[in-house]
C-alpha cells in the first residue's frame, strides 16, 4: 500500500480568473509558500461560511473516461453553500477521480465545474513529508495569510502598513491562533509534548493526522476530504466526527463509516451508473429513500413490461386483419414511442463466509496478574482476563495505549513478561490487521497464495474459497499489485480465516471495505461461532457486533461499564472544563401527584410533535434549497426568501428540540421521585 502515501497535500486558492497551487507539502517540508498579498483577497470571518453565491460548487452535465472507461456521462449536481456532503458510492465509481476533478488536476472531456471566484478549495491528500519543523508549527503554517503577515509584520517600516497589519491580524483571530491549533492536535491525538516535537519524529499515519490538522486549522471554503478516518483510532474519529458538525464552511467528504456519514453531514451525493444524485439528509434516510426509489422504479419497469406484452398481443393477432388493421398499427406506433422504464440492477451480493470451528471447553484464554511488553519493560499490567468462544469483544482506548500489544498478546505474538495466561490445547487463532495486507505477495494471484497455504487442495476448491470472500473469477487470477484495497483486504480476512480459528483478532478490518462490503462483515461476524476481538474506529461495526467493552488506559485493561454511546459521551466532555459542584440542599422530597405525571407526559407528546414538524419542514427547505433550478439568473429574491425561511426554521427547531429536552429531563425526575 505504500503507493498511497504518493500524492500530496494541497490546497487551490482560485484569484479572479486565475488559480494559484499553495503546494502544503513544500510547506511541511520547508517552510510556508507566500501568495503576494496584494493579490490574495481578503479573508472572510472565520466563524461565518462565504457569503458569494447561495451555492457553493455547481457540477453541470460532466463526462470523463479512464483508459476508456466512462466514469462520469453527463452527470450534474449542486452543493449549497455551508452543507457538509458525504459523497458515496461503491469502490471504483470514481468518488477520488471526482475530488481531482473539482481541484482541476484532470481534465473534463465535456461539462464545467463551477465555484465561487474566491472560493478557496482545501484537501489531504495521502502523505505528509517528513520535516524537522515542530507539529504546531506545521499547523500554524497552514493559515497561508496569517503566515505572511506576521512575517511582514517583523520587518515593515510603514506606519499605514503597521497599522494595517494590525488590524487584519485582530480581524482573522490570529492571536488565538496557537490555542486553536493546538486543540485541533489534542483531538486528533497530540498531547502537548508530541506538538512541540518534529514531523519526522512521526510514521506515515500519525504524519497524516498532522496534514488533517493543517487543513482543518486552514479552515477552506470547500473542504474536501477522502476517507479521513483510515488514520484514526476511535477516539479520533468521534472528534473528527463532532469537529465537522460545527466546521463553518462547506464539506464534502468521501466516507465508508455509516456512524460518521448519520451524525455530521446533512446531505448525500450518490454517484451511481456514471451519474450523480444529491440527497437531503444523513446516510440512513438517504439509503431509505433510495430503496423507496428502487422499488417504484422496479415497479415502473414492471408495468411497462406488461403494457408491452398486452400491446404486442393485440398486435401480433389482429395485423393481418383488415378491419383491425389500423388499430394494430397504431399499437405499434405506441411500442415504438414507449420510452423504456429499466429495472434497477442489483450488483453482485457482498460476502464474507466465515469457517466453523469446533466448539472448546470454557474460557478458552484466561490470565491472571498478567503483564506483556517489549524488551522486558511492560506495557500492560495486572491483568485478569477471560475469553470464551461466543465473546464478542471491542477494546476501546487511546493510540498508544496498548490495544495492539494486548490483540498480540492474546494471538500468542508477544509472551507474557509475568503473571499467567493459559489457553485452550486446540485453540486456533485468526489475525487480521492492516500491516498483513501490506505483507501480501503482490506479484501473486490470490489463487497462488491460497495454492502455497493449501497445496494438497483442487483449484476449484480455492476458487470456492475466494468466492466466499467475494473475490470472482476475474480477481482470483489478478496480480495483488493490480487489486484495489478492499480486495486486498478480502484477501488477508480470507487468509485470517483459512483455518477455522476459534477466536479472531481483528485490527481496523473495515479499512478500504466500502459500506455494502462492511455490512457483509457484520452479517459474517454475527454469524460466526468462534471469539472476536475488534479494534475499529467504526461505530456502526463495534455498536453491531460487540457485546463486551474493554478499556486499555493507565497500563492495564479492565471492562468498561457503559455502552458507546456512554463511551462517545465521555470522549467528548472529558476536554471540557470542570464545573463548580453546587452546594448539597437538603430538603424533603415531594412526591409528585398522578395528575402532575400525566401533564408532563402531555406536554413531552406536544413537544415531540412540534419537533417533527419542525424537522419535516427543514427536510423540505434543504431539498428546496438543493434545488438546481432555484439557482437560474433572475431567481436571486427567491435565493435570499428561502435562505431566510431555513435560517428561521433552524432557530425555531433548536428552541423546540431544547424544551423537549426541558420536558423530558422534568418527566423522568417526576417519575423517578
Amino acid at each position: 500500500m505504500r503507493e498511497n502515501f504518493a500524492r500530496r497535500v494541497t490546497c487551490l486558492w482560485s484569484l479572479g480568473k486565475g488559480i494559484v497551487l499553495l503546494n502544503l507539502s513544500a510547506l511541511l517540508a520547508l517552510g510556508v509558500g507566500v501568495c503576494p498579498l496584494k493579490r490574495r483577497p481578503k479573508r472572510i470571518d472565520r466563524l461565518r461560511p462565504l457569503r458569494h453565491t447561495a451555492s457553493m460548487l455547481r457540477i453541470s452535465d460532466i463526462s470523463y473516461a479512464v483508459e476508456g472507461r466512462p466514469l462520469f456521462d453527463g452527470a450534474s449536481a449542486t452543493i449549497p453553500e455551508g452543507h457538509k456532503v458525504g459523497l458515496v458510492g461503491r469502490n471504483g465509481t470514481g468518488k477520488t477521480t471526482l475530488f481531482r476533478l473539482i481541484r482541476s488536476e484532470l481534465s473534463l472531456e465535456s461539462g464545467e465545474i463551477t465555484l465561487p471566484g474566491k472560493a478557496r478549495i482545501g484537501g489531504i491528500a495521502q502523505e505528509v513529508p517528513s520535516s524537522q519543523t515542530s507539529l504546531i508549527d506545521t499547523v500554524l503554517e497552514a493559515d497561508i495569510e496569517r503566515t505572511a503577515l506576521m512575517k511582514e509584520s517583523e520587518t515593515a517600516e510603514d506606519p499605514t502598513r503597521i497599522a494595517e497589519i494590525q488590524t487584519r491580524l485582530v480581524d482573522i483571530d490570529a492571536w488565538s491562533a496557537e490555542a486553536r491549533a493546538a486543540s485541533i492536535l489534542k483531538g486528533l491525538g497530540f498531547d502537548y509534548e508530541d506538538q512541540q516535537r518534529p514531523c519526522a519524529d512521526f510514521s506515515g499515519g500519525w504524519r497524516m493526522r498532522v496534514a488533517l490538522a493543517a487543513v482543518l486549522f486552514a479552515q477552506p471554503d470547500l473542504l474536501l476530504l477522502d476517507e479521513p478516518t483510515n488514520y484514526l483510532d476511535l477516539e479520533g474519529a468521534l472528534w473528527l466526527e463532532h469537529y465537522l458538525v460545527r466546521y463553518p464552511h462547506t464539506v464534502i467528504i468521501i466516507s465508508h463509516d455509516r456512524e460518521l456519514l448519520n451524525r455530521s453531514v446533512n446531505g448525500i451525493l450518490h454517484l451511481e451508473d456514471r451519474n450523480l444524485t444529491f440527497y437531503s439528509g444523513n446516510y440512513d434516510q438517504f439509503a431509505r429513500q433510495r430503496a423507496a426509489n428502487r422499488a417504484n422504479q422496479a415497479a415502473a419497469a414492471k408495468k411497462q413490461e406488461a403494457q408491452r406484452a398486452h400491446l404486442q398481443s393485440f398486435v401480433d393477432r389482429f395485423k393481418a386483419k383488415a378491419t383491425k388493421a389500423k388499430q394494430a398499427q397504431s399499437r405499434v406506433k405506441m411500442l415504438e414511442k414507449m420510452e423504456t422504464i429499466r429495472a434497477p440492477e442489483d450488483a453482485a451480493r457482498t460476502v464474507f463466509s466465515f469457517p466453523k470451528p469446533e466448539e472448546l471447553s470454557p474460557p478458552i484464554i484466561a490470565t491472571e496478574g498478567a503483564s506483556v511488553g517489549y524488551d522486558g519493560k511492560a506495557i500492560l499490567n495486572k491483568m485478569d482476563l477471560r475469553i470464551d468462544q461466543d465473546d464478542r469483544i471491542a477494546l476501546l482506548g487511546k493510540n498508544g495505549q496498548g490495544k495492539s500489544t494486548l490483540s498480540k498478546m492474546l494471538s500468542d505474538r508477544l509472551p507474557v513478561l509475568s503473571g499467567k495466561m493459559t489457553r485452550s490445547n486446540k485453540l486456533r487463532i485468526g489475525f487480521f490487521a492492516q500491516h498483513q495486507v501490506d505483507e501480501l505477495y503482490v506479484d501473486e494471484t490470490p489463487l497462488e497464495h491460497l495454492r502455497r497455504l493449501r497445496p494438497n487442495e483442487t483449484p476449484a476448491q480455492n476458487r470456492a474459497r475466494l468466492a466466499g470472500f467475494g473475490l470472482g473469477a476475474d480477481q482470483a487470477t489478478t496480480e495483488v499489485g493490480r487489486l484495489s484495497g478492499g480486495q486486498k483486504a478480502r484477501l488477508s480476512l480470507l487468509i485470517a480465516t483459512l483455518d477455522a480459528p476459534h477466536i479472531l483478532i481483528l485490527d481496523e478490518p473495515t479499512n478500504h471495505l466500502d459500506i455494502e462490503s462492511r455490512e457483509a462483515l457484520v452479517e459474517a461476524l454475527t454469524a460466526y461461532t468462534g471469539a472476536v476481538i475488534l479494534v475499529s474506529h467504526d461505530m456502526h461495526l463495534l455498536s453491531l457486533v460487540a457485546d463486551r467493552l474493554w478499556l486499555v488506559s493507565n497500563g492495564t485493561v479492565k471492562p468498561y461499564e457503559g455502552d458507546l454511546e456512554s463511551y462517545r459521551s465521555f470522549l467528548l466532555e472529558r476536554d471540557k472544563p470542570a464545573q463548580k459542584p453546587k452546594a448539597k440542599v437538603e430538603k424533603e422530597v415531594k412526591r409528585v401527584s398522578r395528575d402532575e405525571i400525566l401533564a408532563l407526559r402531555s406536554e413531552v407528546r406536544k413537544c415531540e410533535a412540534r419537533v417533527e414538524k419542525l424537522t419535516d419542514m427543514q427536510e423540505k427547505l434543504d431539498q428546496k434549497l438543493a434545488d438546481p433550478r432555484l439557482y437560474e439568473d433572475g431567481n436571486s429574491a427567491d435565493i435570499e426568501v428561502w435562505k431566510k425561511k431555513h435560517n428561521e426554521c433552524a432557530e425555531a427547531l433548536d428552541r423546540a428540540e431544547g424544551l423537549w429536552l426541558d420536558a423530558l429531563e422534568k418527566l423522568e425526575k417526576a417519575e423517578t421521585s
